[in-house]
């Protein structure tokens, strides 16, 4: 099977107001003006979506969300739903980030439920999975990841293609750390998810699904990581908050 199309995904976490979001979008557009060997995501704060959705359109970056509720309207203050997501020209949504499972509570079935709708809704979910520190050094990398994996199963349709949903494995030990996974351990990680999504939904589906790596990826590191066979690009947290070295590393991929 041919090698999946790579993707670098920028996720600006709470950072940027309107007008740095602006200068942003106009600095990087010119710095990948004709990449055509990957996709660009920029999953910027909701304050900024709308005006990096404009910025955009006619490009080939989608613009996303870091988060929604997986109801479409109801009681449900300070939430935004898929539909929100839609009418302002959303085309992706990070789903079950580490720090919204860690901070905010986040629970597998809460995640695999967000998954399945944005699915439903026709926006790319980048569904986030990965272990502690104290989970990894444990021994139990792999029960934690593998059941997040499983949830998300649970939930979605069963004729989905695999092009329909990203994952992206963050060793939540790497995020915002400095200490990044060894190419190999991205590899191995990475390799042993497409293992599952085989068992899972079966081999067609498994190559069609895109894995991305994220925690303290950076220029430096970036073309390592992405000659791993299962490594299929980028989630990126701090080296994406400059137009700079986020340019370099959509560069990277596509030049995989």
């Amino acid at each position: 099977m041919a090698r999946r199309r790579p993707m670098m995904a920028a996720n600006w976490k709470m950072n940027k107001l309107l007008g740095e979001a602006r200068e942003y979008v106009e600095q990087l557009l010119p710095r990948i003006e004709g990449v055509e060997g990957a996709d660009v995501a920029l999953f910027v704060p909701l304050t900024a979506l709308s005006e990096v959705v404009r910025l955009t359109e006619g490009t080939p970056v989608l613009a996303g969300a870091q988060n929604f509720y997986y109801k479409d309207s109801g009681a449900f203050t300070g939430e935004v739903s898929a539909p929100m997501l839609l009418d302002v020209g959303a085309g992706a949504v990070v789903v079950g980030h580490s720090e919204r499972r860690e901070i905010f509570g986040e629970t597998d079935e809460m995640v695999a439920r967000k998954a399945a709708r944005a699915v439903s809704a026709g926006l790319l979910p980048v569904v986030c999975i990965g272990e502690t520190k104290e989970e990894r050094d444990s021994g139990g990398m792999w029960e934690k990841v593998s059941g997040q994996v499983r949830a998300v199963f649970e939930h979605l349709d069963d004729d989905i293609s695999g092009e329909a949903i990203v994952f992206a494995y963050e060793p939540i030990w790497a995020i915002g750390t400095g200490d990044t996974a060894t190419p190999e351990d991205a590899q191995d990680a990475t390799g042993k998810v497409r293992g599952l999504l085989g068992e899972l939904r079966g081999e067609d589906f498994a190559g069609a699904v895109r894995i991305l790596y994220g925690g303290s990826v950076k220029p430096g590191n970036v073309e390592e990581i992405m000659a791993q066979e299962d490594v299929d690009g980028g989630l990126v947290g701090g080296a994406s908050l400059e137009a700079e070295s986020f340019a370099e590393l959509v560069n990277a991929a596509a030049n995989v």
